[in-house]
């Protein structure tokens, strides 16, 4: 948790003429955002998509598919709070929010346009959206999912 925005940095510095993502859950997100000052007083003009299922998602997913929707401790029950959007323009950062499937691209256009400072979109999502690929806890790599009770065929010769 709180890896993808120092990652992007780095990724960013070691590459400056890249165009670099970091992809995070709102929860993840509040792990590391302080970075974000870092990367506008620095010039290190970063994407950060925020999938804000106003939870911590991935361990909610683990709860519903793996813990029959025992829920424990996953509902952050933001109503907004950080405004993710406002917190972003706080730290030197252009905000961006997305609310509706239907605005997704024209948002991604917006903040692929701005190219001299970073960028936070706070994109909404239903509580229960599910990320995949996954591990179970406790499980091994090779036991990966990529949806509900689906893994990937695996050629020996691949591995």
């Amino acid at each position: 948790m709180g890896y993808a925005v120092p990652a992007a940095m780095g990724a960013k510095v070691g590459a400056p003429d890249s165009t670099v993502w970091a992809i995070d859950g709102d929860g993840c997100f509040q792990m590391t955002n302080q970075e974000l000052v870092t990367c506008a007083l620095n010039n290190i003009p970063i994407k950060v998509a925020i999938i804000n299922n106003e939870s911590l998602g991935m361990v909610r997913q683990w709860q519903t598919l793996f813990y029959n929707g025992r829920y424990s401790n996953t509902n952050l029950e933001s109503k907004r709070v950080p405004d993710f959007k406002m917190l972003a323009e706080a730290m030197g950062c252009v905000g961006l929010r997305c609310e509706r499937p239907e605005d997704v691209d024209k948002t991604i256009e917006a903040a692929m346009a701005i190219n001299d400072q970073p960028v936070v979109v706070d994109f909404s999502v239903h509580r229960d959206a599910m990320v995949w690929p996954m591990v179970a806890a406790g499980s091994s790599n090779d036991d990966i999912t990529t949806v509900r009770s689906m893994a990937p065929v695996w050629d020996s010769q691949e591995l």
